[in-house]
C-alpha cells in the first residue's frame, strides 16, 4: 500500500463513518469531528504499512464493521516489544527500518514509538474504548466506533453499547462457520473460504491463525495441495 494508496484507505473509512460539524461560535471554521478520530485512523494505517511483512503476499487490510475498524497486516512485534508494552512509552522498532524511517522524512509518521500511545489517548479522549492490539497471527489494531461530536454527544449511529463480549462473539461465530465448512470439504483454500463467508483472504488467514494457534486445526500436506484437519471436535 503505497503513499497514495494510504490516502485513498484513510478516505474510504472517514467516508463511510459518522460525521459531526459543530457550530462557529468559538471560530470562524465550524469544528468537524469523526465517530473515530481522522489521526487515529491515519495511524492505525500507516503503522500497518510500516511494519508489515513484505515478504509475505498478503496485503494489508482494512475492514470497517458496524461496531469497529479492523486494520490488519502480516507483520510481527520484534522483540522485546509486546502487546502490553505498545501501551506505554516504548522503543521504535520496525520490522523495515528503511521504509518506517521515509515514512518519517515524508511526515507520515510524526514520531517514532508514540503511535500506538497517541492512538490510545486520542480514543479515549472522544470517548472511545482504547484500542485493541493483537498479535496471533499477524498485527490486528481493532477499533471501537461511535466517538462524540464536537458538542460532546454521541454520534448519530454510535455503537458506544457493543462489548467485548460481543466482539468475541462475531469472532466466534465466523470461526465456527469456517470450522463446518472445512469439515464438508477439508481442501477448501482460503480464497474459496473467503468467497463463502464473505471477507477476504486475508480475514480468513487471521480466524484460521487463531484456529490453529488454539490447537482446533492443523494443516496437512504441502500450502496448494494439502487439507485441513480438524482437531478436538467439540
Amino acid at each position: 500500500m503505497a503513499g497514495g494508496h494510504r490516502v485513498q484507505a484513510v478516505d474510504f473509512v472517514l467516508s463511510k463513518i459518522a460525521l459531526s460539524v459543530g457550530t462557529r461560535a468559538e471560530s470562524i471554521q465550524a469544528p468537524v469531528a469523526y465517530e473515530i478520530p481522522k489521526e487515529v485512523v491515519t495511524e492505525a494505517i500507516v503503522n500497518a504499512v510500516a511494519h508489515r511483512d513484505y515478504t509475505d503476499n498478503s496485503s494489508v487490510q482494512v475492514m470497517l464493521f458496524a461496531d469497529r475498524l479492523e486494520v490488519m497486516n502480516s507483520g510481527r512485534l520484534q522483540p522485546p516489544l509486546t502487546v502490553e508494552k505498545l501501551r506505554v512509552a516504548h522503543p521504535s522498532l520496525p520490522g523495515n527500518p528503511l521504509l518506517a524511517e521515509s515514512m518519517y522524512l515524508l511526515r507520515y509518521i510524526e514520531r517514532m514509538g508514540t503511535g500506538t500511545v497517541d492512538m490510545i489517548r486520542r480514543c479515549v479522549d472522544a470517548g472511545l474504548a482504547e484500542p485493541e492490539f493483537d498479535a496471533n497471527g499477524g498485527f490486528v489494531t481493532r477499533i471501537e466506533r461511535g466517538g462524540a461530536g464536537p458538542d460532546g454527544a454521541p454520534l448519530s449511529g454510535s455503537t458506544q453499547e457493543t462489548t467485548q463480549e460481543d466482539r468475541g462473539t462475531t469472532q466466534e461465530t465466523t470461526q465456527e462457520r469456517i470450522l463446518a465448512l472445512l469439515r464438508e470439504d477439508p481442501g477448501l483454500t482460503r480464497r474459496a473460504l473467503a468467497t463463502r463467508i464473505g471477507i477476504t483472504a486475508d480475514g480468513v488467514k487471521y480466524h484460521l491463525d487463531k484456529l490453529r494457534n488454539a490447537g482446533r486445526i492443523r494443516h496437512v500436506g504441502a500450502t496448494k495441495k494439502g487439507h485441513w484437519e480438524i482437531l478436538n471436535d467439540g
